[in-house]
């Protein structure tokens, strides 16, 4: 049991956002899109092999595809914030006078005193000039300072997980209904995932579900639907 003051020493919840936004969308799109793809290749084939197989190379080329586009994308991000930093340090060197006016206006217009605003802007400049500016000009800190590593390793792990599940029942559970069982195991793995996920991001359990289940239930539909529509009985 804890107590207040273990609560209050507790790392606040934005300060999962970045692995967390990372490894949710991995596994969700683990377990959707492996889940998918074996319904739609179950809903076209009277045998086993092909609905493993599509599985299997749903899961490696979905793991791989997903590390890959989180680590250029968070790169992009993080090339924009270092082009920002570096301009920042170039403008406290060529208007240090202005970058301090600058801070001082950004501290009145959250509420300090103009004389208060320019003495606190004064000290941060003394204290760490670029350090004050990251922050509160640019509004960047640790907590949301994207890490293309760490994005790319959560989301191809998480990916990896999530597309497990539905393997494990392709190659499980009875072939006979495949494309109903994989629903119902997805369905089941997406609502433990959804209530993991809101829990951990401090969010409303019954809103995650309700929107995982409604898209899940989306996705694996028309994937079936173009199962039963273009089946060839591999």
């Amino acid at each position: 049991m804890t107590s207040k003051t273990d609560d209050y020493l507790a790392p606040h919840y934005v300060q999962r956002s970045n692995w967390l936004r990372a490894a949710v969308l991995g596994a969700n799109d683990g377990i959707l899109s492996t889940s998918s793809l074996a319904i739609g290749v179950a809903a076209a084939s009277e045998f086993r092999a092909p609905v493993v197989l599509a599985t299997v190379a749903g899961l490696v080329a979905g793991a791989l595809s997903m590390a890959a586009g989180e680590y250029v994308s968070v790169s992009s991000q993080t090339d924009i914030e270092q082009a920002d930093i570096q301009r920042e340090e170039q403008e406290l060197l060529e208007m240090p006078e202005l970058e301090l006016q600058r801070l001082a206006e950004i501290y009145e217009q959250r509420g300090l005193k103009k004389e208060t605003a320019s003495i606190v802007a004064k000290e941060l400049t003394e204290h760490d000039a670029l350090g004050a500016h990251i922050r509160d000009e640019l509004g960047l800190n640790e907590i949301s300072r994207a890490n293309p590593i760490q994005a790319a390793v959560a989301s191809g792990a998480s990916f990896t997980v999530g597309g497990l599940l539905p393997l494990l029942v392709t190659l499980f559970l009875p072939l006979e209904n495949m494309e109903y069982t994989l629903y119902i195991f997805a369905i089941i793995f997406l609502i433990a995932l959804g209530a993991m996920a809101a829990k951990a991001g401090g969010s409303s359990i019954k809103r995650a579900l309700l929107r995982i289940t409604f898209w899940g239930t989306a996705a694996m539909g028309l994937t079936a639907l173009v199962g039963y529509l273009f089946g060839v009985n591999v």
